[in-house]
């Protein structure tokens, strides 16, 4: 099959790792792509969120599937002009990818389904920001409307940092306040044709910079796969009182959601909440879950894109565990420092290495971003998987780069 993967991330490169891994043979295209993933199929230099672009060419190169990785073209409606050109295309359209795109739409969306979620008020203005940052309490909640790269989330116990982090959102937009919700949090994410909806298997990923779970929030600094300690049936009730009924609002709403339903789930002692949506795949829990996955990835996608999920089985994993680990660059996530060169990546064994921020200058790998690799490795057990890791990241070189020594420490003793 011809498989157009939009994105320049380690997720995307992830997919695209995936897709190489099935016996049938697919041509594979990026746009754009990265240092890492031009090393292993043809990239092309095209702006992913230019609908008509990317429908340009995909026709003039006989695409037969289109793969959104990031939220942004998503949110820029590619997804409808490849669809309304007759193009098979994996991601929602641009109404349905609200429920990523608007954080007041989720909410309004998850009240009318019904689906389990914490309180939130809306605020326009920094008197309505406070007023309901007062009325919730500490740890006080505070997440901007709209998308902010996994930065927009703020939860501390400081009244003044919230009042602050209020301050700098309501400058793009509306916000957020929300009640906190305290547990063990999850990703789970759902293939859906716009009706029927196919699990993966859960992730945990850990969003602070620092170990312990210090600092400022990110994009993601690592995550594993499967999580032993979910109840059993986890996966079925979230389908049943969370995923199902939001596919069928967006249904009914004529907003069908064709693509991969993000569900960031919280175990409270008061059962399962939503804490957000996202509308594709989520960076890096993708690294440990597609390494899983025995079902062909391609059949999946295709078979979302073209309303055929029902006629589907179950997707199936292997035993093994899965863990990633981000390399970033100095100074991520505030001000990172790039254009550092990447050295002892052939040297690395027994893991594989998603690219998320990399170039290729001169013949050196270099940082162009905050998040700069994932490291990723599968093993029979949690501490197998984690000294792979971090045995590779020992060996990888990137001046002032920085990761987190704990991702997957709780499950691994």
């Amino acid at each position: 099959m011809r498989i157009l993967v939009l994105g320049s991330g380690a997720r995307e490169h992830a997919i695209i790792t995936a897709l190489l891994s099935e016996d049938e043979r697919h041509e594979i295209t990026a746009a754009p792509g990265n240092a890492g993933i031009a090393a292993v199929v043809p990239v092309v230099a095209l702006d992913p969120t230019r609908g008509a672009i990317v429908c340009q060419y995909a026709i003039d190169n006989d695409i037969e599937l289109v793969v959104i990785g990031p939220e942004a073209p998503l949110v820029a409606g590619v997804a409808d002009a490849l669809r309304h050109r007759g193009i098979a295309v994996f991601g929602p359209g641009r109404a349905a990818a609200a429920l990523e795109g608007s954080k007041t739409f989720a909410k309004r969306i998850m009240d009318v389904a019904g689906v389990p979620t914490g309180k939130a008020t809306r605020a326009g203005t920094l008197a309505e920001a406070i007023g309901a940052l007062d009325e919730y309490g500490t740890p006080y909640v505070v997440k901007a409307d709209g998308l902010a790269a996994g930065k927009g989330v703020l939860v501390t116990e400081d009244r003044d940092a919230a009042i602050d982090h209020a301050t700098f959102w309501l400058g793009h937009g509306a916000l957020l306040v929300e009640e906190f919700l305290a547990g063990q949090e999850v990703s789970l994410f759902l293939l859906s044709d716009g009706h029927t909806v196919l699990p993966l298997s859960p992730a945990q990923d850990y969003k602070r910079v620092f170990d312990g779970d210090e600092g400022p929030n990110t994009g993601g600094m690592g995550a594993y796969s499967p999580l032993p300690w979910l109840p059993e049936g986890f996966v079925d009730e979230v389908i049943d009182t969370i995923a199902l009924p939001t596919i069928r609002q967006l249904a009914a709403e004529n907003t069908p959601f064709i693509g991969l339903l993000y569900c960031g789930l919280i175990v409270t002692a008061s059962g399962t909440r939503v804490i957000e949506f996202n509308a594709r795949f989520g960076d890096p829990e993708t690294q440990v879950v597609l390494p899983r996955l025995v079902t062909p990835l391609s059949g999946l996608l295709l078979a979302a894109s073209l309303g055929e999920l029902a006629g589907v089985a179950r997707p199936q994993f292997s035993h093994d565990v899965a863990v990633t680990v981000v390399l970033a660059s100095e100074g991520y996530p505030d001000d990172p420092v790039i254009g550092r060169s990447i050295s002892g990546l052939a040297d690395v064994v027994d893991v594989t290495i998603a690219h998320a921020a990399t170039a290729l200058v001169h013949g050196e790998f270099v940082a162009t971003g905050g998040r700069v690799l994932s490291v990723v490795a599968t093993a029979p057990d949690f501490a197998g998987a984690r000294a792979k890791v971090y045995a590779a990241l020992k060996t990888i070189r990137l001046e002032g780069g920085h990761y987190r020594t704990d991702i997957a420490q709780r499950v691994a003793t």
